[in-house]
């Protein structure tokens, strides 16, 4: 089954956090990670609003937590610690 990477986001240093997303992109695409939605609109309709929310798609919840998880991922994500509020959570799909 598939999964989903789902993270909303505050950013609160901009370079900081550019940084990350530079270095995150190419970690998700190797663990077979694909975004489906990107900091476009959206419409909060419950829970706390973050600015910010991004989908990836991912094969497996295995291999979005071996993203996370992998060094490559961890070394993007020591840019966005201290540059951002976030919230992460992986859910598999039922395709």
């Amino acid at each position: 089954m598939g999964a989903l990477w789902i993270a909303h986001v505050t950013v609160t240093d901009a370079d900081a956090y550019g940084k990350y997303a530079e270095l995150a992109g190419p970690a998700i695409a190797s663990h077979g990670g694909e975004f489906i939605a990107r900091g476009g609109r959206f419409v909060q309709l419950e829970g706390k609003e973050r600015p910010r929310n991004v989908v990836a798609r991912f094969p497996s919840v295995e291999a979005a937590v071996d993203c996370y998880n992998s060094p490559e991922y961890q070394a993007a994500l020591d840019h966005a610690r201290g540059a951002s509020e976030r919230e992460l959570m992986v859910v598999e799909t039922s395709d």
